[in-house]
C-alpha cells in the first residue's frame, strides 16, 4: 500500500510514519522542506520513505503528492499566523485542495486530522477554519475519517516542555483565566494508532473520532503534574483572560510568539471529548500522561547530565 501524509515532518506526522513503516506501507512525506524532513528516511527500510516537496497552498505539488496513492492522511495545521501562512489558506484551504485532489486521484481512504474544538462559529480563528476545513473535507470526500484530538503529548511536544523549560528559568507560572480550563491530553502515539486503525477499517467512513487520554485536567492540574515531573517547585500566578489578552496584543509581535490572542480565546473554552466514538471504538487502549511525562521530562530535572538530549 501507498500512503501519502501531509504535515509528515510534524510532531504527529513522524509517527505516524513511523506507524505506517512498520506495517510496510510505502510513505509519501508530504512537506514544505523536504530537506528538512531526512529525518523520517531512517523510520523505514531504503526507498520506503520518501520527502516530497508539496505545501498544502501549491495545487500542482498536491496533486502530484497524491497521485498513485492508495491512502492520503492530512495533518497539516499551525497554531499562530505569520506571513502568508494564514489559518484559512493552511486548515480550510489546504484541507479542502487534498481532498478534493485525493478524491480525484481515485483515493480509497483519507484521514484528516483536526482538533477538538473545530467550530464554523467558534469566537477563535483558529476553531473556525478548523471547523470550516471539516465542512470542506466532507463536501470533497464524503468518506472521509475525521479524527479531531485533544493536547497532544509526547517527547516532542509543545505544550509539557514549553512550560517545563519556563519553569527551569522562572519563579512563576501563568494560570490563564485561573487555571480552571479544562483539558484531556492524548498521546501521540495512540494517535497515530487511530491513524492506521482508521485506514484500515472501512467501518470508520465517513465517521468523526474525538481522541482523549483517559484522563481529564484542569490547567492548573497540568502545570502540578509537569512540576512533580521535573522535581521542581514554583508559584501559580492566576491571570485573568483580559489581562490575558492584553499582554497576547505584545507577544503575537513576535516571530515565535508564545501567546496570541487568539489562543487566549481558545483557552476561554474547555478542551475535552464528547458523547460521540473515540479512541476505544478505533481498538486503542488511551495510555495515561503520568506513563509517559516520566520518558522525557527528566530533562529538566535540576542537575540533569543531558540537557541537550535529542528525542527524534
Amino acid at each position: 500500500m501507498r500512503a501519502t501524509v501531509f504535515g509528515a515532518s510534524g510532531f504527529i506526522g513522524r509517527y505516524v510514519v513511523r506507524r505506517l513503516a512498520a506495517d510496510g506501507v510505502q510513505v509519501v512525506a508530504a512537506v514544505r522542506h523536504p530537506d528538512a524532513a531526512l529525518f523520517l528516511k531512517p523510520m523505514g527500510n531504503v526507498g520506503q520513505v520518501t520527502p516530497v516537496r508539496a505545501p498544502v497552498t501549491d495545487e500542482a505539488a498536491v496533486a502530484a503528492a497524491v497521485a498513485g496513492s492508495d491512502v492520503v492522511v492530512n495533518l497539516v495545521g499551525i497554531l499562530y499566523e505569520h506571513g502568508r501562512q494564514s489559518f484559512d489558506a493552511v486548515h480550510r484551504g489546504g484541507a479542502e485542495r487534498i481532498a478534493r485532489l485525493a478524491k480525484a486521484a481515485g483515493v480509497r481512504r483519507f484521514v484528516h486530522v483536526s482538533a477538538i474544538g473545530a467550530d464554523p462559529a467558534s469566537p477563535s480563528d483558529y476553531g473556525r477554519t478548523k471547523g470550516q476545513a471539516e465542512e470542506a473535507v466532507r463536501a470533497a470526500f464524503p468518506e472521509a475519517t475525521i479524527l479531531r484530538p485533544s493536547i497532544v503529548f509526547g517527547p516532542e511536544d509543545d505544550f509539557f516542555n514549553r512550560f517545563a523549560a519556563m519553569a527551569k528559568l522562572l519563579p512563576a507560572l501563568p494560570l490563564i483565566g485561573g487555571g480552571q480550563t479544562k483539558f484531556q491530553p492524548v498521546y501521540v502515539g495512540d494517535v497515530a494508532e487511530a491513524v492506521a486503525h482508521a485506514l484500515a477499517d472501512p467501518a470508520t467512513a465517513g465517521r468523526t473520532y474525538e481522541l482523549g487520554g483517559p484522563t481529564v485536567y484542569s490547567f492548573a492540574d497540568l502545570m502540578r503534574l509537569m512540576l512533580r515531573q521535573i522535581g521542581r517547585r514554583r508559584c501559580l500566578v492566576p491571570v485573568p483572560f483580559g489581562l490575558a489578552r492584553a499582554k497576547a496584543w505584545f507577544l503575537e509581535k513576535l516571530p515565535v510568539p508564545p501567546l496570541t490572542r487568539d489562543q487566549v480565546r481558545m483557552l476561554e473554552r474547555d478542551n475535552v471529548v464528547g458523547d460521540g466514538p473515540g479512541l476505544e471504538e478505533l481498538g486503542v487502549q488511551p495510555t495515561s500522561a503520568e506513563v509517559v511525562l516520566p520518558t522525557y521530562l527528566d530533562r529538566y530535572r535540576k542537575g540533569n547530565l543531558f540537557p541537550q538530549r535529542n528525542y527524534r
